[in-house]
């Protein structure tokens, strides 16, 4: 399953977002342009849905040159998303893969610093995990948001659209 030095990934860029939030504008958008100059992309529209991430969904994220991770207001209040963030920055340690964080109208102190709309959904996240018996999952999460957002990142807000 996991991408090696000699095999070529099976996508250029795999784009990490929560649907509700901007899938309809931005991602699209975004998509649309990787389309027109030919960048094979992986969009999985029904990403949050579920608690466990599919093997084919991790296969997607391996076999992937680039990940943008969109962080929109309420990208960490699904656990989905957080779990795929894990595994992304997991492949950039192990397969070299870039990872490319792009803040849409999220501070970017935030998500690093666990304030604003991540902060509360983070609180809420660490109680439902914590009835579940699971707060090593909720440190993965607070280390991988931590560390997204030390990486170069695009925010939004220093755009004119």
């Amino acid at each position: 399953m996991a991408s090696t030095s000699s095999t070529r990934p099976s996508y250029d860029v795999f784009i990490s977002y929560r649907g509700k939030d901007i899938q309809d504008g931005f991602v699209s958008h975004l998509f649309n342009a990787f389309q027109q100059k030919k960048i094979n992309t992986f969009l999985d529209e029904n990403l949050c849905k579920g608690e466990e991430i599919s093997p084919a969904l991790l296969a997607a994220i391996e076999e992937s040159y680039v990940s943008v991770v969109i962080f929109s207001d309420n990208y960490a209040d699904s656990s989905w998303c957080l779990n795929e963030l894990v595994k992304i920055l997991e492949c950039r340690k192990t397969l070299g893969q870039i990872v490319l964080p792009v803040f849409y109208h999220v501070d970017p102190t935030d998500v690093q610093e666990l304030t604003g709309n991540f902060g509360k959904a983070f609180t809420i996240a660490k109680h439902v995990e914590e009835l579940k018996g699971c707060l090593d999952r909720v440190e993965q999460w607070r280390h991988a948001l931590m560390e997204i957002s030390i990486i170069t990142e695009w925010d939004s807000r220093n755009f004119k659209w």
